[in-house]
């Protein structure tokens, strides 16, 4: 019904109408548009905008300093980051940013060294003059005296100034009308109307006093008063702000007509059609077999296809052979290790934050790579995954200190990361250094586990979203008692660990550095170390434990301990008189917890479609609502009521007809980018580049040892080297450095580094070229020879040892030549035989020589060539034709079969070159450097 009113309607009309559909809904005696406030009760309120009671000076009502006062300060701009809102004030003024500190704002404003408010002599107030007056006021004019801003205000210092309440009221809920926008061509006008509802019961016409914006102003323009005019086709949303609401209004502006209804059967699919159709968009077509086969095996698993599997995916007929696929690929051993990376990001698996966590180096992100990933894929609920982190203990029930060590000290040593990841929990969430205070705690578990960025409510209210700075405060009081460093252990333990220290330092006292690496060089001959502990200080610190010990030995009074309390993000107060872990657990896995679910929901549908349904993943902020709230919903509620199932979310998605639609577009959604109906290519993430180029260039043999066992490849959250130093090519294609918890710390963007590294990095043209590679592979099977090698010492030496013989040889050949032909042959048995032993050696060295007639007729042709490699021994090489070469190498780099004219043009190539081991060489080099190989399709 919201969506009829006035869309194509001249200004006037929209608010006419608009207003009347509003009214509409009150009761009679509500109804009369010049009523200032509108109240639930059955007494009739006046309601009316401010703009409207306060048009004359005369006005007797009096303006409520939060519901009027400093939304309009807020609303002039009065409070904002260039104004008194900044950190440092303006003109000795000082306003909270955004209003959110009534108190310490009404407090500022009455403060007589400022003179922004004097009850005695009111049109002295500079609250009124300065607004007024350009040349007084640094901020310029900000409404004109006689207007109804200005009687506001001069009413309000008029009338006492006075704040009203002690404690804000609350405002149960801000209405919008209409709630949602569907424009039907450009420059339609709509005026917006907002009505706030109070706790109090009250609710009332704010428009006047909200701050509006656009997330796209190309698709939907909205000024300062709520008018909205329509701009290019699209959707986007229009965000409200007043007090501590910020409401998001839908727009659309269809790109055709309206849709109706299809056959999906599938919500996911239905809840996608049902925005599409409203926007006039149709879905692409469903993606071939061979573009399904890729997509999901890199997404699922970060992995390629082999050859032969796509071979045989292509060939098979059954109907359900996509679902058999996702099913073997959520079983493979790469679907735990490339998602339990993805979950080291998320949770902030980084050595550099946990070096003063274990006396092992570098063993902190491999136990807790490995503690996820056999959670993974044992299909572990979510839920209990995420328990298993923020509830977690260093020992586990009925565990003694120094059967803790011994345990940590197995797990540490490289190899036995299974025996951690056999413990019940992985407390190293709370070791990172990074986290070492409270706010830093609290920013990292809203960022992790709620999707969300709160860490601007940490100095002022959020300029998107509802949190206050107390609101930070309060949830930051929670993470207050955890501790976890490496000399930290509980009081049962202290004994135990002197002795392990003493028998390692011989009963030195050392500095925390000497120590440290006393530590980890006992720890590397596999002698049992000290572990730290996360300890859980609930009530009073040890230090105010001491004092109050001490007191009472002295016989002093001692006053009645108070125990501190914070509030969960949005919840309850929770008295930190016991570990606030198990009741922010219970608060997170809560089927009305709003962000737990859909944050991980979230999370995984952007690796599978290149955005979240929320973009970015981790800012769920109001302002930044859901391109599609319904699915965000529908997902994270079915999650939850498929008890936090991670692989019955990849299947469900993988399964949707918006997963498996293709990259090609049509006219209607080919600039769509929000609404899934159409795949959208993206570049691969750094890890899966890294790994696709080895797997692309490697033999057989080895492609399929990586594949058996993931935990050397980059998707296993790389080898130890590649995750501290950053292995170049997963440094230059975006890797999560893991500074924080944000999403933001990886980059899929792409650079002119990356085509730098692809085409001219040595790293890519060694490996192309490695005798065991899968050019050498090819150059086998064609019984040809094969590619040169790496240029690593070695084989330089033997080059230059080749080179050296070479120039002996042409040197004797050519002197033979020279002699007369009598003398030739005589020599010529003793040159053959010659020739005959520095084959031989020519073959050691890998390579090979001219044949010998060759040689004589020409000696110094073999001088100006490359060293050819050795032909391999006959009866080694299988059957293989050019073609069925070109066949092989699109299979393994991009999942297809050539078309007829690629495999002309490969093969024509491959011939034309110099050796057949160059020109297959060339051809693996240009498809790793195609845009179907480094991006999605």
């Amino acid at each position: 019904m919201t969506r009829i009113i006035a869309l194509a309607m001249p200004q006037k009309i929209a608010l006419t109408i608009g207003v009347a559909w509003a009214l509409a809904l009150l009761s009679p005696a509500q109804a009369d548009p010049k009523n200032v406030n509108l109240q639930r009760s059955s007494k009739p309120v006046k309601v009316a905008p401010l703009s409207e009671r306060f048009a004359n000076a005369d006005s007797d009502a009096v303006p409520d300093f939060q519901k009027h006062v400093i939304p309009l300060l807020g609303r002039l701009g009065c409070n904002g980051r260039a104004c008194h809102g900044s950190f440092q004030g303006r003109g000795d003024f000082q306003l909270s940013l955004f209003g959110y500190d009534f108190s310490g704002d009404h407090k500022a404003m009455l403060d007589e060294a400022t003179g922004r408010v004097d009850v005695d002599d009111v049109d002295e107030s500079l609250i009124l003059a300065k607004p007024s007056d350009a040349d007084l006021h640094e901020g310029g004019k900000r409404f004109d005296k006689g207007t109804w801003q200005h009687h506001v205000l001069r009413r309000w210092v008029q009338s006492g100034a006075k704040l009203n309440r002690t404690k804000p009221l609350k405002l149960d809920r801000l209405e919008i009308i209409p709630n949602e926008l569907l424009f039907k061509s450009a420059d339609d006008l709509v005026q917006l109307k907002a009505v706030a509802h109070w706790q109090d019961g009250t609710y009332e016409d704010v428009t006047d006093l909200c701050r509006f914006s656009s997330n796209d102003e190309s698709i939907a323009v909205v000024d300062e008063d709520g008018r909205v005019k329509s701009g290019v086709q699209g959707d986007t949303h229009l965000v409200v702000f007043y007090d501590n609401a910020v409401v998001p209004i839908p727009v659309l502006r269809p790109i055709g007509p309206e849709l109706q209804a299809t056959i999906a059967t599938k919500p996911i699919d239905q809840l996608i059609e049902q925005k599409l159709n409203k926007l006039g968009i149709q879905t692409s077509d469903i993606c071939t077999d061979a573009e399904f086969i890729r997509r999901v095996s890199l997404d699922v698993t970060g992995i390629l296809p082999t050859g032969d599997r796509v071979r045989e995916f292509l060939a098979d007929k059954s109907p359900d052979k996509r679902q058999v696929l996702t099913a073997e690929l959520l079983q493979a051993p790469g679907y735990a290790a490339w998602w339990a990376t993805r979950f080291s990001d998320w949770t902030g698996n980084s050595e550099e934050q946990l070096n003063n966590a274990l006396p092992f180096r570098g063993a902190g992100t491999r136990i807790w790579h490995e503690w996820l990933r056999v959670r993974l894929q044992d299909n572990v609920p979510y839920d209990d995954i995420i328990e298993g982190i923020v509830a977690a203990n260093n020992r586990e029930e009925g565990e003694s200190y120094l059967d803790y060590c011994k345990q940590m000290t197995e797990a540490c040593t490289p190899g036995n990361e299974e025996v951690f990841a056999r413990r019940e929990g992985m407390p190293l969430f709370w070791a990172r250094r990074n986290f070492a205070k409270p706010e830093e705690r609290a920013i990292g578990f809203a960022y992790t586990f709620l999707g969300v960025r709160i860490e601007c409510a940490q100095c002022h209210k959020h300029p998107f979203d509802q949190w206050s700075k107390d609101d930070f405060d309060q949830f930051a009081k929670l993470f207050a008692p955890m501790r976890y460093n490496q000399n930290a252990v509980a009081a049962d333990a202290k004994g135990d660990r002197a002795k392990l220290l003493k028998d390692i330092t011989d009963g030195k006292k050392l500095n925390n550095g000497e120590l440290r690496r006393k530590l980890y060089d006992a720890a590397r001959k596999g002698k049992l170390v000290p572990f730290g502990e996360l300890l859980v200080n609930t009530g009073a610190s040890d230090r105010i434990r001491k004092q109050r010990a001490a007191a009472k030995k002295k016989g002093r009074k001692i006053p009645a301990l108070k125990i501190p309390q914070g509030t969960i993000l949005g919840g309850e107060p929770l008295e930190l008189s016991e570990d606030p872990r198990p009741a922010l657990m219970q608060w997170l896995r809560d089927e009305d917890n709003p962000y737990f679910a859909k944050a991980i929901v979230n999370r995984v549908w952007s690796n599978y479609f290149g955005i979240g349904i929320v973009d970015p993943t981790d800012d769920m902020n109001l302002a930044n609502p859901p391109s599609n709230a319904p699915l965000l919903d529908h997902l994270a509620n079915e999650f939850i009521a498929n008890n936090f199932d991670l692989k019955w979310l990849h299947q469900e998605i993988i399964s949707s007809d918006a997963y498996q639609r293709s990259a090609d577009t049509n006219e209607t959604n080919q600039m769509d980018r929000i609404n899934f109906s159409h795949h959208i290519p993206r570049r691969l993430p750094a890890e899966v580049v890294h790994d696709s180029v080895i797997l692309a260039t490697g033999s057989d043999q080895k492609s399929d040892k990586l594949r058996e066992i993931v935990d050397t490849m980059a998707i296993a959250d790389g080898k130890a080297k590649q995750r501290n130093s950053q292995d170049y090519a997963l440094g230059v294609f975006g890797q999560s450095i893991r500074e924080s918890n944000c999403d933001c710390d990886r980059s899929d963007s792409p650079s002119l580094l990356q085509t730098i590294y692809l085409r001219n990095d040595r790293d890519i043209h060694q490996r192309i070229a490695d005798k065991d590679g899968w050019v050498a592979q090819a150059c086998k099977a064609l019984g040809v020879p094969g590619p040169q090698g790496k240029t690593d010492p070695r084989e330089l030496a033997k080059k230059r040892s080749a080179e050296a013989m070479r120039k002996q040889i042409v040197n004797r050949i050519m002197q033979f030549n020279r002699t007369p032909a009598d003398r030739q042959k005589r020599n010529r048995p003793s040159i053959k035989k010659q020739y005959t032993k520095a084959s031989a050696r020519f073959k050691n060295f890998g390579y090979a020589m001219p044949s010998f007639t060759d040689l004589l007729n020409d000696p110094k042709a073999w001088l100006d060539e490359d060293l050819a490699a050795a032909v391999p021994e006959q009866g080694q090489s299988e059957t293989k034709t050019l073609q069925n070469l070109v066949d092989d190498v699109y299979l393994r780099t991009l999942s297809r079969f050539p078309e007829q004219d690629e495999i002309k043009v490969a093969v024509g190539f491959i011939e034309d070159s110099k050796n057949t081991a160059s020109g297959i060489e060339s051809l693996v080099w240009a498809l790793v450097n195609t845009k179907e190989f480094i991006i999605t399709h």
